[in-house]
């Protein structure tokens, strides 16, 4: 299989993820600010929900751009990252019913936690299929980003049980580190093409 047909697939499930997310989403029951501000904590989960996916898919080819090998424990990887991202959409529709309360909160910690470790996991397959001379492990280098992800999804987890607003300001700080896209791997791409 060709990192583009990986791609694929992954550009598929992510679309029926954002589909689902979509769906969820509300109107406001009447025409009024109160209204609005009832269905404003699901447009902000959401929001946060939509812009994390988008920031899966955006490394995810970034990563396959420099990838030319998909083993088996690359495929598999790819489908445990996929399966993660297919629950956010039903911790949303949680967060939905029982409002910004731990559970929910945690739950969405725990789903983007292995989210990160499955995506950790890709890495490490692709890199572990193309040896030494991998353009993936040359472009990742230590993993500062991954690593500082990782450990504000594992404070966030228990945090919703103190303030879960404090989890959704470690989310949302991971969403920021990531929002521009993996410079590493167009950095690697110019590197090797000169």
């Amino acid at each position: 299989m060709s990192p583009s047909r990986l791609n694929a697939l992954t550009d598929g499930v992510v679309a029926i993820v954002l589909t689902i997310m979509v769906l969820e989403l509300k109107f406001p029951a009447q025409p009024t600010l109160q209204a609005v501000l009832d269905v404003l904590p699901l447009l902000t989960a959401y929001l946060l929900a939509f812009i994390n996916v988008a920031i899966y898919w955006n490394n995810h080819h970034h990563l396959m751009s420099s990838a030319r090998t998909i083993t088996g424990g690359v495929l598999w990887a790819n489908h445990a990252l996929l399966f993660w991202l297919t629950l956010v959409p039903l911790v949303i529709r949680w967060i939905d019913d029982a409002g910004i309360t731990p559970w929910p909160v945690a739950s969405f910690g725990i789903v983007l936690i292995l989210c990160a470790i499955s995506y950790q996991l890709l890495e490490r397959a692709l890199i572990a299929a193309e040896g030494d001379a991998s353009r993936v492990k040359t472009a990742l280098g230590t993993g500062g980003k991954e690593w500082i992800s990782t450990a504000l999804y594992f404070a966030a987890i228990p945090s919703a049980f103190v303030s879960p607003y404090i989890s959704v300001g470690c989310y949302v700080a991971v969403s920021i580190i990531w929002i521009i896209p993996d410079r590493r791997f167009e950095h690697g791409r110019t590197s090797s093409s000169e």
